[in-house]
């Protein structure tokens, strides 16, 4: 809450110290009103900065909102068991050589690239999270993942971006999500690397929202005498960010009505892809979303669903085994459709979901947690069970809010090869042999000769810079323009 100390200081040199005690008493008066009192219990234990920090922390609550959470979630009945009666598995636009429409993803492809020549377009990272599952200390957006140069996440990213905007003729926006934990970390990474090659001013940093932490008598917990116990609000979250920040705003007044949502930790992921893009053009779409098929019936990803006439998404926790274990008459699996976090979002739609008018909103979920908190006694108490509910939003929970949500098929290889843990599946080791496997495929559909083993890994360790081809077509388009060809060795690296 450093960061809030300045704003608040510089606001004490504009008022007398008359109203500035009047505002803390204020202040303080609502949360004891509210039931909350206990988050001032040790404002006079604190030092002058520390007072400041804790009621520019205050302030930035909702105690209206955080009442309701209690209410509805801690209070209240909070059965976490969906209602799956009559779920069906979500239909989507299959890719051609699944038995998709070529014609129509002939048809999307040129609708999203006039989109993006328009300058409709902008992309969009959920990146608010720190590398500790895989070892590493700082935002997960600065891990190393590409197999020779070792680029960063948030790199891979940029220069993606770069080429789309390159090949397209336009400047793509990129707006950022990141977190109180790791913002500063984050942008002195783009300092740092001069922010890899983009416009600055194309560049955007938004911090996530917190919810504070209560425990279940519904008290909002201190994480220090001074400090109030708060959480990010889940990458649901990351709506009401774009609008609070000013975000959609300066999409609107840019022409932007098409954001391209992906998070931090999958660098395949085609950031700007222009048949996505179409298909959600073309639909009328306020919310389309990219679905994989599942490598296996039990595989933990979400699964796209329709019940009642609206599309959403069931988590594999909130779905029996055997419904995922189901098979369709030609022997696949039934409910098939994986969620992997890959979206576009209509810009209007974002201010409504995301805004505080009434109407469709993201609901909140209960997470019950070891939250560490200080005691009416002063001591801090790091517990070993868990003692308190954290709230947070899902993105995935806008399905049902939109009108003419689009569906439509992903080739995971192309996709989808995330980096969540140090060792195993979705490893850096996992995501580097299939960044390898992208890369050989597009030599063999661009001509070219390159030996694979029984999984398609080449036996050479190379590498295809984002900046030389933002997807297999255009890397068949760039490497037939090179009039001098590289040497497809150990070591090589395409750009």
């Amino acid at each position: 809450c450093s960061r809030y100390v300045p704003c608040l200081q510089f606001l004490g040199e504009l008022l007398s110290p008359e109203l500035m005690a009047n505002s803390t008493t204020s202040l303080i008066e609502s949360f004891k009103q509210a039931g909350q009192g206990q988050v001032f219990q040790f404002f006079d234990d604190l030092d002058a900065a520390a007072q400041a920090s804790l009621i520019a922390q205050a302030e930035t609550i909702d105690l209206g909102e955080v009442n309701a959470l209690v209410e509805e979630h801690v209070k209240g009945a909070h059965d976490s068991a969906l209602n799956l009666d009559g779920l069906e598995p979500a239909p989507y636009e299959a890719l051609p050589v699944n038995g998709g429409d070529a014609a129509q993803w002939d048809a999307a492809w040129d609708a999203g690239s006039a989109a993006l020549q328009a300058g409709r377009v902008a992309a969009f990272t959920v990146a608010g999270g720190q590398g500790t599952r895989l070892g590493y200390d700082g935002p997960k957006g600065t891990y190393p993942v590409t197999p020779v140069t070792a680029k960063t996440l948030f790199q891979v990213f940029a220069e993606k971006i770069a080429r789309s905007g390159e090949r397209f003729g336009v400047t793509i926006p990129w707006f950022i999500l990141t977190s109180e934990i790791n913002n500063d970390a984050t942008v002195a990474a783009f300092e740092a690397g001069d922010f890899f090659g983009l416009d600055r001013e194309s560049v955007h940093f938004i911090v996530q929202g917190l919810v504070p932490a209560v425990d279940y008598e519904g008290k909002i917990l201190l994480a220090e005498k001074g400090k109030i116990a708060m959480t990010p609000d889940g990458h649901g979250g990351s709506l009401r960010a774009l609008v609070r920040s000013g975000a959609v705003d300066t999409m609107q007044a840019q022409g932007i009505d098409i954001v391209s949502y992906f998070q931090v930790d999958n660098p395949i992921v085609q950031c700007i892809d222009p048949a996505f893009i179409g298909f959600h053009v073309l639909g009328q779409s306020e919310l389309s979303s990219k679905m994989v098929p599942k490598a296996y019936a039990l595989e933990k990803v979400g699964h796209f669903c329709v019940q009642n006439d609206q599309a959403l998404v069931v988590e594999y926790s909130d779905m029996p085994a055997a419904m995922q274990e189901e098979t369709t008459p030609e022997g696949g699996i039934r409910f098939n459709g994986g969620s992997v976090a890959i979206h576009i979002f209509d810009r209007e739609f974002i201010a409504r979901a995301g805004g505080s008018d009434t109407g469709a909103k993201l609901p909140f979920h209960r997470a019950d947690k070891k939250v560490p908190y200080v005691n009416a006694e002063g001591a801090t108490i790091k517990p070993e069970a868990p003692n308190g509910v954290k709230f947070e939003m899902f993105v995935f929970d806008a399905l049902p809010l939109a009108k003419n949500p689009v569906i439509i098929e992903a080739a995971r290889a192309d996709d989808f090869s995330p980096v969540k843990n140090a060792e195993g599946v979705d490893s850096p080791k996992s995501c580097k042999e299939d960044q390898l496997r992208m890369f050989a495929r597009w030599l063999k559909a661009a001509g070219e000769t390159i030996e694979t083993d029984d999984t398609g890994l080449p036996t050479i360790t190379f590498e295809i810079s984002p900046r030389f081809a933002a997807d297999e077509a255009d890397f068949i388009a760039q490497w037939a323009a090179l009039e001098v060809k590289p040497e497809l060795k150990d070591g090589v690296v395409i750009e």
